[in-house]
């Protein structure tokens, strides 16, 4: 077999192949192999037909289409294997010969979009900015209240609904007469805007017992984007009482004794928190600045697909203005993981078991999964790949962290070594997810809210964990995997 590659862009290539008879004659007898247990001829066993009475029957040209359908991706992949590219997506093949008599040759022609080659900037002598850290009282003040509702009861009132109250409500949502979900006994902030657009507006002022009606567009599901007629029912209105700020509440909340050692260990826990974000500064950073100073072609092809792909599933093909948010984000999160596997090729970055299973888990508690059932989705999903190339990324981009020069606006060098991550920065032993059992529960939107906001601890590797998955949208993250 020959074949040589013609570049048409950086990023698409096309293949001419040609294939000799000798090489396609063991497809050819698989082919008429194929065709002859599905044909029947009388006087002949099924599967038993000659190749010549096979032909006479189909003609010669059906079995040169199963042959050639059999055999074309081995060529094609030994092409790609000789010529030593990087596929994306699928190609776009022409047969130019078929070979209708024997020593005559197949030949045929494959456009396809490739990884780009990206020529890497001296990693040495990068140098970036982050923020000072600077711990408020204000900061202090928040996390105490943070805390001081953490410990609040929550007391049942006869009265009119107010921004602030809980609530306990059965909500609904129809579209035409089809319901399309419905919830009951439901705990929720008023105020926070957590649930359906509107819901706030229509539960204040109403009380305990009445029902209201509002539309709203649905957040998920088949009908996401869709507006639909949603019910809300109050069923009880609640105040949530706080506890003062003295002694006896550091006493309660904490292992302290005083309010002021309380504070004193909340300030503590600010300013670890500030010294994380310095690291996400600095990741970003370091980013920014690398994409700026390298050229990353872009495969056209592949960014249209993953833009028609995601306003597809949004229901918005047509909406001019979100497909230029869309685009943006897409160019930015494909540039971005080209970038870091360059960087990790040139690292050559190697991924442990250990290291694959921690990110393993990392991401099956971010998705509230069993580890090993999460494990078993990924594999028959095909994603273990995609999953080692992440964790490259972010090994490779730990790397080009601990080489540069980190500064803080005061012009003092931050050491990301420093920064990691105590077991418990708050210093008040629990979590901050709000009010107790004391009569609210956390609904279902508040807790997906939750687990969109992510913490990354940045110490060099740490740091990577959001933006080593490339971008602004987790949905156009992994579009340069898209047919590897």
């Amino acid at each position: 077999m020959k074949s040589d590659v013609e570049t048409l862009t950086p990023t698409r290539v096309k293949l001419t192949v040609e294939v000799p008879y000798a090489e396609l004659e063991p497809s050819i007898a698989a082919a008429v192999k194929a065709i002859g247990q599905q044909i029947t001829v009388p006087g002949f066993r099924k599967g038993h037909v000659p190749t010549r009475i096979i032909e006479q029957r189909v003609g010669r040209g059906a079995v040169m289409q199963e042959a050639i359908n059999e055999a074309l991706p081995q060529f094609y992949g030994q092409a790609v294997e000789a010529a030593d590219l990087r596929p994306l997506g699928q190609p776009e093949v022409e047969i130019t010969q078929v070979p209708m008599e024997e020593g005559e040759e197949l030949a045929f022609t494959a456009e396809v979009e490739v990884r780009p080659e990206i020529v890497l900037p001296d990693l040495d002598g990068i140098a970036v900015s982050v923020d000072d850290v600077e711990v408020s009282e204000t900061d202090i003040d928040e996390r105490v209240e943070t805390l001081r509702e953490r410990f609040g009861t929550l007391t049942p009132v006869e009265r009119p609904v107010e921004s602030g109250d809980f609530v306990t409500i059965d909500l609904g949502a129809t579209i035409g007469d089809e319901e399309i979900d419905s919830v009951t006994g439901v705990s929720y902030e008023v105020g926070s805007g957590n649930m359906l657009p509107g819901m706030d507006d229509a539960l204040i002022g109403m009380t305990a017992g009445e029902s209201k009606a509002f539309t709203a567009p649905l957040a998920g599901g088949e009908h996401q984007g869709e507006d639909a007629e949603c019910t809300v029912t109050v069923q009880a209105v609640k105040v949530r009482n706080l506890p003062e700020l003295d002694d006896d509440f550091a006493q309660l909340a904490s292992e302290f004794d005083t309010l002021a050692e309380l504070r004193a260990d909340l300030a503590s826990g600010v300013e670890q928190g500030k010294k994380f974000e310095q690291g996400i500064q600095a990741r970003d950073r370091i980013i920014e600045h690398l994409l700026e100073v390298t050229d990353v072609p872009l495969p056209e092809g592949i960014v249209l697909a993953e833009v028609n792909r995601h306003l597809d599933g949004e229901g918005r093909l047509d909406d001019a203005e979100h497909r230029a948010e869309v685009d943006e984000a897409t160019r930015r999160s494909l540039k971005t993981q080209f970038l870091l596997d360059a960087l990790a090729e040139k690292a050559e970055v190697e991924v442990s078991q250990e290291e694959f299973v921690e990110y393993l888990l990392m991401q099956a508690q971010q998705y509230r999964m069993d580890p090993n059932e999460f494990a078993r989705a990924l594999d028959a999903e095909g994603q273990v790949p995609a999953i080692v190339a992440e964790v490259a990324r972010r090994k490779a981009l730990a790397n080009v962290l601990d080489r540069a020069t980190i500064t803080d606006a005061s012009g003092n060098v931050v050491d990301l070594d420093l920064l990691a991550p105590e077991d418990d920065e708050d210093g008040d032993g629990a979590d901050d997810s709000g009010a107790d059992d004391s009569g609210a529960e956390v609904d279902g939107a508040a807790d997906a809210q939750a687990d969109a906001e992510s913490t990354a601890s940045p110490d060099a590797e740490q740091a990577v964990d959001a933006e080593s998955e490339t971008g602004a949208n987790g949905d156009e993250a992994d579009a340069a995997d898209k047919g590897e």
